[in-house]
């Protein structure tokens, strides 16, 4: 199939677009580069063997989007074009609430002028707030903490209203839980533009000393070490889940958690990447963020029944893919 992926430079995106490929499926990106690099794509060629076509434009603006859509016979879209830190979400929320939904409904328009069936969303498990875990996709969804969680509800709720207006439009709304690791050719992996938002990428930029310490946000939760409790999964299996949902995908809307159904606190996966790379990363405890919630693990059970997939790869190698792909990056 020709498969439009938005966002496909980034971290997501990029893993996603190395399993399409080894799919067999044609990959198109479009992607702004606001927080990801046009060169990860050459190393998505790198590893695949086959190259994406890449158009660097917004998908908030409808021309550019249809350009894209008229240029090409596309089969479907999976959409990871978003931002995505909580904790910004909290202090610019006009930002995530415009980018986030205009994207959403730009594409989705798009989708019915052209005649495309088949959409997949990138979506959240903060869409379940301070629901109790751990999180079944049958559960309602509670009010979120943040913007960003409400821009994934309402993104499901308008895929949800345009497939049951549209009874061939297929959609896949895929619950993601926490993504960490890179590919095991350390050529591509998580690079956040700046200071990174997400636990990984902080730990590994703190090993390599480009950052001096990890702050970890909160020891008061009630976990297991006072920690948030979180479900790691390494962003292949992330990504091999969407190429199942492509493959089983059928008119309506079907809602997948992909995680591992297990938690790990902040501190269990800071001792895991200390012992699986034998090097130490100093941190300290800093007040709550704005937006967190105490523990976030998945049921995944739906997925492994409905799409054959179940997430394989542990936190060690989580962590020492991490930790390979940035040792290896040269900083500029």
């Amino acid at each position: 199939m020709n498969i439009l992926v938005t966002g496909g430079a980034g971290y997501i995106g990029s893993h996603t677009c190395v399993a399409l490929l080894a799919a067999g499926h044609e990959v198109i990106v479009a992607d702004n580069l606001c927080n990801s690099k046009a060169e990860t794509l050459d190393k998505v060629r790198k590893i695949a063997g086959r190259k994406v076509t890449f158009y660097q434009i917004d998908v908030t603006d409808e021309a550019a989007v249809d350009h894209v859509f008229s240029s090409h016979s596309l089969d479907g879209v999976i959409h990871f074009a978003g931002l995505k830190a909580v904790g910004e979400s909290v202090e610019k929320p006009l930002a995530y609430y415009y980018n986030n939904l205009a994207g959403i409904m730009v594409l989705a328009k798009a989708c019915q002028k052209y005649g495309v069936q088949k959409f997949i969303f990138s979506s959240s498990a903060t869409v379940y707030g301070e629901n109790k875990v751990p999180f079944v996709e049958t559960m309602k969804l509670l009010p979120t903490t943040n913007p960003y969680g409400e821009t994934k509800v309402m993104s499901e709720r308008i895929l949800t209203d345009i497939a049951k207006a549209n009874p061939d439009f297929s959609v896949s709304l895929l619950r993601y839980f926490n993504p960490v690791g890179a590919h095991e050719s350390g050529l591509i992996g998580e690079s956040p533009n700046g200071i990174p938002n997400n636990l990984m990428p902080y730990i590994t930029q703190v090993a390599k000393g480009k950052l001096t310490k990890l702050r970890i946000f909160g020891n008061d939760y009630p976990t297991i070490d006072g920690t948030g409790v979180r479900d790691y999964i390494h962003v292949m299996d992330l990504a091999e889940g969407h190429v199942a949902a492509l493959d089983h995908l059928t008119a309506g809307v079907h809602i997948y958690n992909l995680g591992t159904s297990r938690g790990t606190s902040v501190l269990q996966l800071v001792r895991a990447f200390e012992e699986a790379n034998d090097i130490a990363v100093p941190y300290e405890i800093v007040n709550r963020r704005p937006g967190d919630i105490a523990e976030c693990y998945a049921d995944a059970t739906k997925a492994e029944k409905k799409l054959q997939w179940k997430a394989k790869r542990d936190i060690v190698a989580m962590c020492r893919d991490a930790w390979r792909f940035e040792s290896q990056l040269f900083d500029l």
